[in-house]
């Protein structure tokens, strides 16, 4: 039963992966240190299971979120990549996190191109309209860095997920 509970959130893992890295890998971690507590015997079978329906359940909530946000599935996923830095989610209000999200999924979205990741003169555009927007809300300058590089690597997610539903 624990290896069939393991498979079906490891799939579903890999779906919300192709969304939301962010929450991805909160995911995989928790599932990872699940399994390692299981095969360390640190957990019996019965916990395990517990575990990992507890999981589900929380990726259950994390898919809903954007309802109870007010976002889209892509502003989330933004939102996500923002909100990672502890002390940006600290220091800004998050309906100011929303909106950065907002624009930031409009402004990416007018951005990208069919080929954006591959030219450099786009990504640099990109790059460019990000911070320029991260500096126009706040957006703590030292975190600036590390955002930039979460959202271009969640706007590639994006990217790749628009040309799957072509």
């Amino acid at each position: 039963m624990d290896y069939l509970l393991r498979r079906l959130l490891k799939g579903k893992v890999r779906a919300v992966q192709r969304d939301n890295m962010v929450q991805a890998k909160k995911f995989s971690e928790m599932l990872e240190q699940a399994i390692i507590k299981y095969q360390n015997r640190a957990i019996e079978t019965a916990q395990v299971i517990v575990e990992m329906i507890e999981l589900a359940k929380e990726m259950n909530q994390a898919h809903r979120r954007g309802e109870d946000l007010g976002l889209s599935k892509e502003e989330v996923a933004f939102y996500d990549a923002l909100a990672s830095n502890g002390s940006a989610k600290e220091m800004m209000e998050d309906d100011i996190l929303k909106q950065i999200a907002r624009d930031l999924t409009r402004a990416i979205k007018n951005d990208m191109s069919i080929d954006w990741n591959l030219r450099k003169s786009v990504q640099a555009k990109m790059r460019v309209n990000i911070k320029k927007l991260l500096r126009k809300y706040g957006y703590p300058p030292d975190q600036q860095k590390d955002a930039v590089e979460t959202v271009m690597k969640q706007a590639h997610l994006m990217c790749l997920s628009e040309t799957e539903t072509i």
